[in-house]
């Protein structure tokens, strides 16, 4: 059982509009539960990423990052049960046919779609399956469904895992959601987990780079289970702008700092939800060091405890 971390109370979760997602029940691995998730933006959104620094990284992140980069990201397509790592050239072949089918359904690029998968490793995608279930998860696009896309993307996960929040800029709300799976190889850089926060703010292309990675930093990469890393990890941070703000366009912009705080403290929340439901887990500990000369000497001490077998037992 998860260490002190309530189930999720319906209608905790908020719709962000300029986001809709859908899954289906496409037997990946096991049949009758789901197993495929669809993120689905409008157009204009500003999307960015952190991906594992594991120099193994599987076939989906190798295209995650070749499409980020070209911009324009409509679709998130995610699937459980099988990692499609450890692959080689086929993996690739296959996070590929996984975004061209999905752009020839919705009349989108394939650069337009970021693939993600988590489960087993050394196993090639069951791509009959995979493609066939696409046309559910479309159909079944919706804005107030995220309980279920936390459910659809999870492995061991004894629990779904999502936190909404909103902050008020402006005068306006701003409103966050994210999801996130993972319980084993959890280590920073980062570890066995995927996550996908939305926010209805209207933050510049420019800017979420760095935003995603700070925040990153200051949650995910700041959690660990076993102290093993992992060859699929994702956190991706994408900014609709239908909030009724006006763009964030400078980092020097002072609306800045709360909004950052905003996504900061759902993703901390998602990364200690992760530790709660470790593999195993009976202890949930935080460690604090203060009085080290930097912040990269305080983690480094930090990790040197947690990761020390004779703290463990």
């Amino acid at each position: 059982m998860p260490v002190n971390l309530p189930p999720l109370e319906p209608g905790a979760l908020r719709a962000i509009p300029g986001v809709r997602v859908g899954t289906a029940r496409a037997g990946i691995r096991k049949p009758g539960r789901r197993d495929l998730l669809l993120i689905e933006l409008d157009a204009g959104s500003a999307v960015s990423g952190v991906f594992t620094q594991n120099r193994f990284c599987a076939a989906p992140v190798v295209v995650c990052r070749d499409h980020l980069a070209a911009g324009d990201t409509r679709y998130l397509l995610i699937n459980t049960g099988c990692a499609n790592a450890g692959t080689g050239a086929p993996g690739l072949d296959d996070a590929n046919a996984c975004c061209v089918e999905l752009a020839r359904l919705t009349a989108s690029r394939p650069e337009q779609v970021l693939p993600f998968s988590t489960g087993v490793i050394m196993e090639r995608l069951p791509m009959d399956r995979l493609l066939a279930g696409i046309p559910a998860a479309l159909a079944n696009l919706a804005e107030g469904t995220w309980a279920e896309a936390a459910e659809a993307i999870m492995t061991t996960d004894t629990q779904p895992k999502a936190v909404s929040a909103v902050v008020e800029i402006d005068g306006h709300p701003v409103q966050l959601t994210g999801i996130a799976k993972g319980a084993g190889m959890i280590h920073p850089n980062m570890a066995t987990m995927l996550s996908f926060l939305a926010t209805d703010a209207a933050i510049a292309p420019a800017l979420l780079p760095a935003l995603t990675r700070a925040v990153a930093d200051a949650s995910f990469n700041r959690v660990t289970v076993d102290g093993d890393t992992s060859t699929n990890d994702s956190f991706v941070l994408a900014a609709t702008g239908k909030a009724a703000i006006a763009p964030i366009t400078d980092a020097g912009d002072p609306r800045l700092g709360p909004l950052r705080a905003a996504i900061e403290s759902v993703a901390v929340a998602l990364a200690q939800a992760i530790v709660r439901d470790g593999e195993g887990a009976t202890k949930f500990i935080a460690i604090r060091v203060e009085g080290g000369r930097s912040v990269e000497e305080c983690r480094r001490i930090a990790f040197g405890i947690a990761h020390s077998p004779l703290v463990k037992t």
